[in-house]
């Protein structure tokens, strides 16, 4: 399988996505959360921007981050009239140092490429971050994925994944076990759609 690491899968992938909606469950997370004016959320893979951008129509202050070196232009080509709500981070998850404090965290189909021996420290950065009370809303992969056997990526069964939210209030956690088709062809997808508040 060739790497997803490989910017130029990713560049493909977002290209992609330019028609598609934004993700289900970003709105949901935005309608759990109630109004976003004066309140921060954080874009965690932000790719295309579709979710960005959707949330900066809400009314939030938005900081998205993704590796793509084009993130940049391609966000600010998507919003240039963001008023200042915008911010912009092009570093891989890994590397971040921190993240600012937020009201509503997403990250969609973005966390299950960390590196697994990375994971746990991102996670516990991500919920630092995370306002009382604030939202997060995540897909996870889950353990019968087909793409379960990529060393690079990380995997949860449904205990573990659960267990990732311990001292937080799960208000959604929908399971997707299923074939199905991906950006790189026809796949069976174990996904966890996690929707969770911090008190």
């Amino acid at each position: 399988m060739e790497s997803l690491a490989d910017s130029k899968v990713w560049a493909d992938y977002n290209a992609a996505q330019a028609t598609r909606s934004v993700r289900p469950l970003c709105l949901e997370a935005m309608a759990l959360a109630g109004p976003g004016t004066g309140r921060g959320a954080i874009d965690l893979g932000c790719g295309a921007g579709k979710e960005t951008l959707a949330l900066l129509n809400g009314g939030w202050q938005v900081h998205a981050v993704d590796s793509l070196p084009d993130t940049r232009e391609r966000l600010l080509g998507i919003a240039p009239d963001a008023d200042g709500r915008l911010s912009i981070e092009v570093r891989a998850f890994q590397d971040l140092r921190g993240l600012p404090e937020a009201d509503l965290i997403f990250a969609g189909y973005s966390l299950p490429f960390i590196h697994p021996d990375k994971f746990g420290g991102f996670w516990a950065l991500m919920l630092n971050a995370l306002r009382r009370p604030a939202m997060v809303a995540v897909n996870l992969f889950g353990d019968r994925d087909s793409w379960a056997d990529v060393p690079e990526w990380n995997f949860h069964t449904e205990a573990e994944a659960r267990q990732l939210f311990d001292g937080l209030a799960i208000l959604k956690f929908e399971v997707y076990d299923a074939d199905g088709q991906s950006f790189r062809g026809p796949k069976h997808w174990h996904i966890f759609d996690v929707i969770a508040r911090k008190p």
